[in-house]
């Protein structure tokens, strides 16, 4: 199977300016994603997609391939991953590159494990899913079954619809959450449903003690802390 490793890595960013090249530790924060992807052994091509000349001048510093720069109405705030997949895809394709999967490698999130992708990636495989998310327990505090919705009125009723309460933490079904470490997803996905998780989709439970996720200030602080611990 031929997989993509695919690092989105735009230039703009206003919660943490500049974060794709900042500083986290002892690199740029997106040279760990370029890092975990070379590692791999079962991606085909590690390529980044930005629309920015110094991110991509230091991601070449550290392997990474940048084939393109993406077009800045694919770099906007509230520009859908799956469109930035879309486009490389695109590129690849008419330069004669074809693949069954990609493996998206957000930068955001950045401390994977050693061989975490490449346990993802067989997962994927073995199991013949369509889509593939690295996810998280939710805390039980936080279980959709102890959670609400609240009409106009303040009205509460349980966010799972059941009329009562599980009364117990020990009676609660597991429930997961993304953890934005690892996607992969079949191209006959993305490209017929313009989704990157859909179809028959499986999860790898990550190690709570690598999560990070850079979207603010305090996220940046939390993930200093974390490369502390993990180093």
């Amino acid at each position: 199977m031929r997989i993509l490793g695919l690092i989105p890595a735009r230039e703009g960013s206003k919660g943490i300016p500049g974060k794709n090249i900042r500083i986290l530790g002892h690199q740029p924060l997106i040279a760990y994603s370029i890092t975990d992807g070379l590692a791999s052994e079962k991606l085909t091509k590690v390529a980044v997609s930005t629309d920015g000349e110094k991110i991509s001048e230091i991601a070449k510093s550290y392997g990474g391939e940048v084939p393109f720069l993406r077009p800045k109405e694919l770099a906007q705030d509230r520009t859908p991953s799956i469109d930035v997949v879309l486009h490389a895809l695109d590129f690849f394709e008419q330069n004669g590159e074809v693949f069954d999967a990609v493996c998206l490698l957000q930068p955001t999130s950045p401390f994977r494990p050693k061989g975490f992708i490449d346990a993802c990636i067989q997962k994927f495989v073995d199991t013949h899913a369509d889509s593939l998310i690295s996810v998280l327990e939710v805390p039980h505090e936080y279980n959709p079954h102890w959670t609400f919705k609240m009409d106009q009125e303040g009205s509460l009723s349980i966010a799972t619809g059941e009329p009562t309460l599980i009364p117990r933490r020990q009676e609660l079904p597991m429930a997961y959450h993304r953890d934005g470490s690892v996607y992969i997803s079949k191209v006959s996905l993305i490209k017929e449903h313009k989704v990157l998780v859909g179809g028959k989709t499986v999860g790898v439970l990550s190690d709570k003690a690598y999560y990070a996720n850079l979207d603010t200030q305090e996220d940046w602080v939390k993930a200093e802390t974390t490369y502390k611990n993990i180093v």
